[in-house]
């Protein structure tokens, strides 16, 4: 399965409505990951094919959306991204934990087996 790219619409709709939720209350029935990215962006171009790879590899387990953070600016100002890549992990019930910066596969699956699909 591949990434999905989210705008502030479809995140309202499919992750969570930061217009009308005060509290972190994920909509979603998989955990997700949430890359967040520029196109002109070096170290996201090298995580891009990492994180197609790992949407292949946990298709039946989890969702991996993309954000641009040079077309969305409203998510990026909410989630206040002042670095790129910055991903957020969602698990389905617990609070989101950002992590700045491009990790490699083996770190991306280590929090992947321990934080979203244990």
């Amino acid at each position: 399965m591949p990434t999905v790219k989210l705008n502030a619409d479809t995140f309202k709709k499919e992750i969570f409505d930061y217009t009308t939720e005060k509290e972190w209350k994920y909509k979603g029935d998989k955990p997700a990951i949430i890359d967040f990215y520029a196109d002109w962006c070096g170290p996201c171009k090298m995580v891009a094919p990492v994180l197609e790879e790992l949407s292949d590899e946990y298709k039946d387990d989890l969702i991996i959306y993309k954000v641009d953070t040079e077309v969305e600016r409203e998510l990026s100002a909410i989630f206040q991204i002042r670095s790129i890549p910055s991903i957020l992990f969602i698990p389905k019930d617990r609070q989101p934990i950002m992590q700045p910066g491009a990790l490699p596969k083996n770190a991306l699956q280590e929090i992947i087996e321990k934080e979203l699909v244990n």
